[in-house]
């Protein structure tokens, strides 16, 4: 990277780190890489993003594009979905780079959190369609980094089951 890109942290053995925490560490893509986790296909539309963060899509289209630029986020399109106007058609998500930085700055170790914070969002009929509707495949790299063995629910009290 050159100078003009990220000015004075340049000089020095830890500038890719402080600039990858200050990427990370924003509110809005915090909450973006967070929902992102959570979500069951690892994909979100734009609207599932607005509802879950309780941001603007202004402010969030605006920190996609940083993320996308840093090479953690792409856009994915569901090119069978266009044009269709109760289906969304593009996604968002994770990049190999993506979570291998998700992996290095143990945000991984969260995927199970993520996942009950998001199942247990109450959503709107619009935001259930939108989460219903198909999405294009993720790069397998990147379903196995978010994979995670799912809690057995049947199980209770230190392993016995009811």
């Amino acid at each position: 990277m050159s100078e003009t890109d990220t000015g004075a942290a340049d000089a020095g053995p830890f500038a890719e780190q402080q600039r990858l925490f200050k990427l990370l560490s924003q509110d809005t893509r915090h909450l973006i890489i967070q929902e992102l986790l959570g979500h069951p296909a690892h994909l979100m539309s734009l609207a599932e993003l607005e509802y879950m963060t309780g941001k603007s899509q202004a402010a969030i289209k605006d920190q996609l594009e940083t993320l996308i630029d840093a090479g953690l986020l792409a856009r994915y399109t569901y090119e069978p979905s266009e044009g269709k106007r109760d289906l969304p058609s593009q996604f968002y998500g994770f990049t190999e780079r993506g979570v291998e930085i998700l992996h290095d700055y143990k945000y991984l170790r969260g995927l199970p959190v993520a996942r009950a914070l998001y199942e247990n969002t109450r959503k709107t009929e619009k935001i259930e369609r939108h989460e219903s509707a198909p999405r294009p495949e993720i790069p397998d790299a990147v379903a196995q980094a978010l994979e995670f063995d799912e809690p057995d629910l049947g199980t209770v009290d230190g392993g016995t089951t009811r």
